[in-house]
């Protein structure tokens, strides 16, 4: 198969889309598929990345809330691309106006929307759920579901990487929506790789010996990650128990990261880590993985965790609460530092024995990236054998 992907948020400049497409840039050629990416640049320009796989740039503006990226605004030139590209199937990885010009292009080809993005979660529920009911805000934002309805009738189906968000766009007048849970990128994250030393030197940094509980915290530094909750969290549950938390991680709001924990000495910021050995090493060497987001798709956090044979303590919401479950891990109510406070000390209090062979054997199952594509190429196969969608080569019919 020839897959184009129409990817709006792809940049250079890194994030979970990017890392996402150069692996899939991989696989698909790996896989017998061609894979071509269209993305919005600041000029039109070829990058080959071997056989059977590029990224095609267009000129379009640039995102004016962040500079790294740019935006789709040239719509006859994105559809002149697709046509002479003739691909056996589309995808696309933003359900904002990008899947609009996608669904509309008047050619033959199945295509798929791939949900990399949970706006309502993200935004909307995180905003308002203190104030409102979920329908209520449901209500609110109702333009936003008329347009995944619509973008459910132009695309042969619509990708989520959880039961979670697949539940939800079910719920929300969506039809067709498959599930496709994501994977960790093989042979990176072990539990072999667990160092007693750091995980001292990390409780040390943490004004606390040995003998105290290591919690690790991982991710980017952004509001929808709830940091300064978690911190807040961590210092309730230590009122009654020894217990530490490491933050890995960077992004626009370090700042008010780091001044939530400026005054708990139980609480360290770690500097960003590159090298991905060393990011496996610190995994493993902690007690346990905390997260505090409940608007994540998949949570890749999460899968590289228990690949790393550590318990997860997760909100109850969104792919952070599916890899819980996978993993008989702790879960507690969504943005309720109270309760986050709750499962650590119930973790706690669980004889170590028993949750470090628990978190062992899981550690065995956590599914791979590779096999995401391979069941990502199956279903783009079967969309092509038999589409969904009846095109007449000018709109959807």
């Amino acid at each position: 198969m020839r897959i184009v992907d129409v990817a709006a948020f792809y940049t250079p400049y890194g994030g979970g889309v990017k890392t996402y497409i150069d692996r899939k840039l991989l696989a698909g050629p790996a896989a017998g598929h061609e894979v071509v990416v269209i993305a919005p640049g600041p000029g039109f320009r070829v990058e080959d990345y071997g056989p059977n796989a590029r990224i095609i740039y267009l000129e379009n503006p640039q995102f004016p809330l962040d500079r790294r990226y740019h935006y789709f605004r040239d719509v006859d030139t994105l559809h002149d691309t697709l046509s002479q590209l003739e691909p056996d199937v589309v995808e696309c990885s933003s359900p904002w106006r990008s899947a609009r010009f996608v669904g509309e292009w008047p050619g033959k080809a199945p295509r798929a929307l791939v949900m990399h993005a949970d706006p309502m979660s993200a935004y909307a529920y995180r905003w308002f759920d203190p104030f409102l009911p979920r329908p209520a805000i449901d209500r609110a934002f109702g333009m936003f579901w008329r347009h995944l309805k619509r973008m459910d009738q132009l695309f042969d189906g619509s990708i989520t990487t959880g039961e979670d968000q697949t539940n939800r766009l079910l719920a929300g007048g969506m039809k067709r929506v498959v599930t496709n849970p994501m994977g960790v990128q093989p042979g990176i994250f072990s539990p072999d790789f667990r160092d007693e030393e750091l995980r001292a030197r990390l409780l040390a940094r943490c004004d606390l010996p040995p003998e105290a509980t290591l919690l690790l915290g991982a991710g980017r530094h952004g509001p929808e990650k709830r940091w300064p909750m978690m911190i807040q969290a961590v210092t309730m549950a230590g009122n009654k128990a020894p217990v530490g938390l490491v933050i890995a991680g960077d992004g626009r709001d370090r700042a008010r990261v780091a001044r939530a924990a400026a005054q708990i000495p139980h609480v360290h910021l770690l500097s960003p880590i590159s090298d991905r050995q060393a990011v496996a090493r610190l995994f493993a060497s902690c007690d346990a993985l905390i997260h505090g987001c409940e608007a994540e798709v998949f949570c890749t956090v999460g899968g590289e965790a228990r690949a790393a044979g550590l318990p997860l303590i997760m909100p109850d919401r969104g792919g952070a609460a599916d890899h819980a479950r996978l993993c008989e891990g702790w879960l507690y109510k969504s943005a309720d530092p109270t309760a986050a406070a709750k499962a650590i000390l119930d973790f706690i209090a669980t004889p170590k024995e028993e949750v470090r062979a628990k978190a062992l054997h899981y550690a065995q199952h956590v599914r791979t990236i590779d096999e995401h594509f391979a069941d990502l190429f199956a279903y783009y196969q079967q969309l092509v054998d038999n589409p969904v969608v009846r095109r007449t080569g000018t709109l959807a019919a």
